[in-house]
């Protein structure tokens, strides 16, 4: 049985293009037996973003020192983490000792936590476009709750790469865009023998391309011992690319890099996403196409 949390539905980022879907979000999640706390930012809207900075920054505090919220969920992605960072004390919020939980531009939140603070947090749903979609997946709401509820936590799932591999280190990653936007700053985690997943939405294959080298270049890739891509959706090819598609830009990954490149991990802008914790431990056994993977070291 899955258990309870309370649970904070807070805007860091951009603002709700459908303020329907929040609704359905907090009904669904009460449904479950949870109990829920929508912040302010979730129903206000300031240029792009759900809120001014100095408001959204606020938010992150609110959650942080709420004590019914054991889990801060991200309303949604877009764009606004960047601008918060150089003003969130992260040694505070891993006091806090909440989790929290999102993906996207949530990204740049979750680096910066694990280089500035050691703090794990959880690359997954969000209260919007996951909880509140009108027919939600199965699938995600499974190994979301399924991983949090647990020590630790198995996942079994198609996986393209080397015929054979066992490899283990701490797991991080996200959207890629922020990741390479991250390189030689601060915010950016040194992780050697690690398990770094990646993800993208809307990026055209070769600026997907452009970006892994961004971080070969910077020794970020060689420094691993595996690297999973997930899902990179929502591009339109064009006359210029003449065949040159994502999987071209993958046989490109494999030929620069020795560390073992696998795609198909079940993450990114769609529907059935697994819930992944950025700082825990991933224990990754492949072969033929299947792989199984136990993440550790996240608490519970």
């Amino acid at each position: 049985m899955t258990r309870s949390y309370g649970i904070g539905i807070f805007a860091p980022a951009g603002f709700a293009p459908d303020p329907a879907a929040l609704d359905r979000a907090v009904a669904r999640l009460e449904a479950m037996g949870h109990r829920v706390v929508v912040d302010p930012t979730c129903r206000a809207r300031w240029q792009r973003f759900a809120a001014s900075d100095a408001e959204r920054l606020a938010a992150v505090t609110r959650m942080a020192s709420d004590s019914r919220v054991e889990l801060a969920l991200t309303l949604r992605g877009g764009y606004g983490w960047t601008r918060l960072l150089p003003h969130l004390d992260f040694n505070a919020l891993a006091g806090a000792r909440k989790r929290w939980l999102g993906y996207s531009d949530f990204t740049a939140f979750q680096l910066a936590a694990l280089a500035s603070a050691g703090m794990t947090t959880f690359a997954g749903p969000s209260a919007s476009g996951d909880f509140g979609a009108e027919a939600p997946s199965a699938f995600t709401l499974e190994h979301c709750f399924g991983l949090l509820g647990a020590d630790s936590y198995e996942v079994e799932c198609a996986l393209d790469g080397p015929a054979m591999l066992a490899a283990s280190g701490t797991l991080w990653g996200g959207n890629l865009a922020l990741v390479a936007h991250l390189v030689g700053t601060r915010y950016f985690p040194r992780i050697d023998g690690g398990i770094l997943f990646l993800e993208d939405v809307g990026e055209h294959p070769y600026r997907v391309e452009r970006m892994l080298y961004q971080l070969y270049h910077a020794g970020v890739l060689a420094r691993q011992r595996a690297i999973l891509l997930g899902q990179f959706t929502d591009y339109e090819l064009n006359g210029n690319d003449g065949g040159y598609d994502f999987a071209a830009v993958v046989a490109q990954l494999r030929a620069m890099v020795e560390v073992p490149v696998f795609t198909g991990l079940p993450f990114g802008h769609v529907p059935d996403k697994l819930t992944l914790p950025t700082g825990g431990q991933c224990a990754l056994q492949a072969a033929d196409g299947r792989a199984r993977l136990v993440f550790s070291g996240y608490g519970s």
